[in-house]
């Protein structure tokens, strides 16, 4: 079953940066399409950007220019850096498949942005 172990988050304040980092257990893990998702407070959980191979990505309006994903296949790890975060950022953030994600979340990592 696939396990995905997110870390990285905090508190910051607006205009800061922070990279989180996900290690997914997967087999294959090469071969797919990873995405990052957050869940602000009252919310439902949103696709924020995805990665295919280490070139191909995509990435919702409100984060373009500002987040960048990225993967380490050797280390089963992706990454996203959020710069010029603003309190609009402020969610839980997640990593999963980044097309169908899997049933089994991990316990995802918290931002917080205050202004």
């Amino acid at each position: 079953q696939a396990q995905f172990v997110e870390s990285g988050g905090g508190l910051v304040q607006s205009g800061e940066s922070l990279r989180l980092s996900c290690i997914a257990s997967l087999p294959r893990f090469e071969l797919h399409t990873l995405g990052w998702y957050r869940q602000p407070p009252g919310k439902q959980r949103e696709l924020v950007a995805t990665i295919f191979g280490t070139l191909t990505t995509t990435y919702v309006d409100a984060v373009k220019g500002r987040f960048t994903i990225s993967r380490d296949d050797d280390k089963n790890t992706v990454y996203l850096q959020m710069n010029s975060l603003t309190p609009d950022d402020t969610a839980i953030y997640y990593c999963n498949l980044g097309v169908r994600p899997k049933d089994s979340w991990g316990q995802g990592t918290q931002v917080t942005v205050s202004s």
